[in-house]
């Protein structure tokens, strides 16, 4: 363990001194402090904090039963309601178990207990709580940033807000491309809080959710008494948006009609109000965003070439989430918390079968997906434990993929020996040198993953 790095502090509630001692056996790699009763376990999660607790639920003076052990869970999670605790219980005690998931319980375990199944339980405990613990030092950590409502950890995603960096203080026009749901609004208000024009508005309109025949009005204005209804003079989004960002959204769906009005204003940075014969001149910085492919729509002869190269001076593509690793995770705690304190609901979790459908799914409908989903979840869990079943998932049945270390790596491995194979035709000696390993090297990796 590196010295700057916090140690792993696991409490054990146990009364039987033997099981004690083969539970500090089983867990040498951590920080194991003990407690044999409720007031000792509660004394040592305020001194020490710990991230996960393993307790029998048969706790004296009521060893017997669960009475004792289930106070004793609700007082810890009263304390440290980010605690992961792991019940350890008898052959018989499966409804106990239940009623400690439902109090609050991360999970159970039955006794005799297998270390190796428990060791992973608690493997998987101490990364869920570090990631929770991440996300709230991200919140804080970036929280007055202008790309603070973009929560990532994937290269990708992360690659991308840097480029959105560079961009932000020049005043060439910005094309977002992404899926509904991405975030690009989010981005382009980001773009205009970097820029020099932070100070201006930031002014958007959706192509899309507009009426054909009043988007060029409320693009230009217009003048009085340019048509029925017009009774003073209006100027359009562009115009309002001077000294400032003007954000055009879904521009895939402009009316062709109107994409030549659009690109004159981007060549001259002049606009023509409706009924009005006078140059404006607009200062603005424009960015525009779609989900569409518009390239497509070129060939289809329903978007101008000429237009798509001067909106797309710089062309930034925001992926979706189920190509983004380890955010849907990071991204159903955060929303979790955020709607957790909006609601006024104590600290809740996830259960092992939520998480497995929160990986599992594909989120077609990207972030903003993500955030109905769980706001629904937390308004409608029962108990401090967010199910499956809250979720709503249709493809939650799909099991998490391992978390264990080596078989990550194993398999990983596999798939880079198969590439590289693949790539030089079977030639071992080639394959050798683009995987940076020795010919005998290659051979035992390939012994060992039963490859020929």
């Amino acid at each position: 363990m590196k010295a700057s790095e916090d140690p792993k502090k696991l409490l054990v509630i146990e009364d039987d001194p033997g099981l004690q001692k083969q539970l500090r056996w089983s867990f040498d790699n951590y920080d194991v402090y003990v407690a044999a009763d409720r007031e000792s376990a509660l004394a040592q999660v305020r001194r020490y904090e710990p991230a996960v607790v393993t307790m029998d639920l048969g706790l004296p003076p009521d060893p017997d039963g669960a009475s004792e052990g289930l106070a004793t869970l609700q007082q810890i999670l009263a304390l440290a309601p980010d605690t992961k605790v792991i019940v350890l219980t008898g052959n018989q005690n499966h409804a106990n178990a239940l009623k400690a998931i439902e109090l609050g319980a991360y999970d159970f375990h039955q006794k005799p207990y297998d270390p190796q199944m428990l060791g992973l339980i608690v493997d998987r405990a101490f990364y869920l709580h570090s990631l929770q613990r991440e996300n709230r030092n991200m919140q804080l950590t970036h929280w007055d940033s202008p790309i603070s409502g973009i929560i990532t950890r994937d290269p990708d995603m992360i690659k991308m807000c840097r480029n959105i960096e560079r961009v932000a203080t020049s005043d060439v026009t910005v094309m977002l491309l992404g899926e509904s749901g991405t975030g690009k609004e989010v981005l382009a208000r980001a773009l205009h809080q970097m820029s020099d024009r932070k100070e201006g508005r930031f002014v958007a309109i959706n192509c899309a959710a507009i009426p054909e025949n009043l988007l060029e009005s409320e693009l230009f204005g217009y003048e009085k008494g340019a048509f029925t209804g017009a009774v003073k003079q209006t100027p359009g989004k562009i115009e309002s948006a001077k000294g400032g960002t003007f954000f055009l959204d879904e521009v895939g769906d402009l009316p062709f009609q109107l994409q030549a009005k659009l690109l004159r204003f981007l060549q001259e940075r002049v606009i023509e109000r409706i009924g009005g014969r006078d140059e404006i001149p607009v200062d603005v910085r424009v960015v525009c965003a779609t989900h569409q492919n518009l390239k497509k729509l070129i060939e289809e002869g329903r978007f101008r070439e000429d237009l798509f190269y001067r909106l797309g001076e710089i062309v930034i593509k925001i992926p979706p989430l189920r190509s983004r690793i380890g955010d849907a995770i990071l991204l159903a705690h955060h929303f979790k918390n955020k709607f957790c304190a909006k609601e006024a609901r104590q600290s809740m979790s996830f259960n092992q079968e939520a998480l497995a459908a929160i990986e599992a799914h594909q989120w077609p409908g990207n972030v903003r997906e993500m955030e109905n989903c769980i706001k629904r979840a937390v308004i409608m869990a029962e108990g401090p434990q967010i199910t499956a079943s809250d979720l709503g998932l249709q493809d939650s049945e799909i099991p998490m993929e391992p978390m264990n270390l080596r078989e990550v790596r194993d398999r990983e491995e596999c798939k880079a020996l198969v590439r590289a194979l693949a790539k030089v035709d079977g030639n071992i000696a080639k394959a050798a040198e683009l995987l940076g390993v020795s010919r005998p090297t290659l051979y035992d990796l390939m012994n060992r993953h039963g490859l020929k």
